[in-house]
């Protein structure tokens, strides 16, 4: 396990920018790898199968798309910011190379499970795919302890409940559970949600406000609490399924379709409207919008109108894919001491993205006799958009600051 604090000396850090701070390195592998990833999951779409990864690829997609990607672009994010939220340094230097080993490790081991015709131990593959997130959780709650910032305490047991859905996912695949293996992924995809309105409500009113040199909306203590509260309600309920627990089918409808209200009166007061012509700024703003539209879709699944995976892929492509996203592309500009602005063609990969989710959830709810080119078409677009990003941020990332501070 890497330790918490930094003692690398400041010369290892300057010769080596890329592991100055968590999102240079995180951000990068997660874009990187999605592309991969996708790609290999383009081909068994289309009968060729160029993988035979640990739990079959249709539990290899779901897994590494939350557990692989999602879990390093929030890793970047988190370790990143909360340097800035408590004014402690965050992991870097040869502890952070350590936390990165131990993320690619983990790729690496349930991709090749077989490693030159000899199967690898279960339990080996298990252990170190599971060890990240908790290293992660315990760096977060020791700097925001140490710095005594209780407010950001919030994620640390959010990334608990991620680790444990992990957890769960490995279990259904031991026991041959899928159900179990299911409902471990549908955890997964709520607590990202959830994630997604702790940062988003921080974040997108104050970049809108200050970006278009407009008032910041004060939040309203009630809609904040009625917001964060129902949307973690609905991770609770989730999680009771998950241990075996009857949740009335219309307790967890009303429950979502309470979170997507509030959601949506939260975020309609941050004027997205007036961000048409920033695309870093429409970008989050249209990715918010993917989560009262993933819950509401939802509800829809639980009344047996369309299938459950259409609201998740709102949820994951529209919400989790467009915001990391956008946000990658904004914290890597700020972060490497580079002027915020929409890079040639980041415009277009969001557009791409937001097209994919729109195509791969509603439109597929509406005509889903057009399955696969709508799988082969937001695949690809996802993987555009995520090159481009690529192509813009490589050099950025593993270079130094342009104004000389460090991280």
């Amino acid at each position: 396990m890497p330790t918490i604090t930094s003692s690398q000396p400041a010369s290892t850090c300057k010769q080596l920018p890329l592991v100055r701070l968590a999102f240079r390195p995180f951000f990068l592998l997660a874009a990187l790898f999605s592309v991969l990833s996708l790609l290999v999951w383009l081909a068994f779409w289309h009968g060729n199968m160029l993988l035979r990864p640990y739990g079959g690829l249709i539990f290899w997609h779901q897994h590494e798309m939350l557990f692989g990607f999602a879990a390093a672009v929030v890793a970047g994010f988190l370790l990143t910011a909360v340097r800035n939220w408590t004014g402690i340094p965050s992991l870097n230097g040869g502890p952070l190379i350590a936390l990165v080993v131990l993320w690619l490790l983990g790729r690496l081991l349930m991709a090749f499970p077989i490693v030159f015709s000899v199967a690898l131990p279960r339990w080996l593959i298990v252990i170190v795919d599971l060890a990240f997130l908790p290293v992660v959780a315990i760096v977060m709650a020791t700097l925001v302890v140490t710095a005594k910032r209780w407010r950001n305490l919030i994620f640390v047991p959010v990334l608990m409940l991620f680790a444990m859905a992990n957890l769960a996912m490995h279990v259904g695949v031991v026991n041959g559970d899928p159900e179990m293996i299911r409902q471990a992924a549908y955890l997964a995809v709520l607590l990202i949600t959830l994630m997604m309105t702790l940062v988003g409500g921080r974040v997108i009113a104050m970049f809108t406000a200050n970006r278009l040199k407009r008032p910041k909306p004060a939040p309203i203590p009630l809609l904040e609490v009625a917001t964060l509260g129902s949307t973690g309600g609905v991770v609770l309920l989730q999680l009771a399924i998950l241990l075996g627990v009857a949740v009335p089918v219309a307790f967890m409808g009303g429950t979502m379709l309470f979170a997507a209200l509030a959601n949506t009166l939260r975020m309609a007061r941050w004027g997205g409207l007036h961000s048409w012509r920033e695309p870093l700024l429409w970008g989050l703003h249209g990715s918010y919008a993917f989560i009262p539209l993933g819950l509401v879709m939802w509800v829809l699944a639980l009344m047996g109108l369309i299938r459950t995976e259409l609201a998740i892929h709102a949820l994951s492509i529209g919400g989790m894919g467009v915001m990391m996203l956008a946000m990658m592309a904004r914290v890597s500009l700020g972060h490497t001491g580079r002027p915020i602005r929409t890079l040639p063609g980041i415009g277009v990969a969001l557009g791409l993205m937001l097209i994919a989710a729109v195509m791969r959830s509603p439109v597929l709810a509406l005509f889903p006799q057009i399955t696969h080119w709508t799988y082969t078409l937001s695949i690809t677009f996802w993987c555009v958009a995520y090159v481009i990003f690529l192509a813009h941020y490589t050099l950025p990332l593993m270079r130094a600051r342009v104004d000389g501070q460090e991280g």
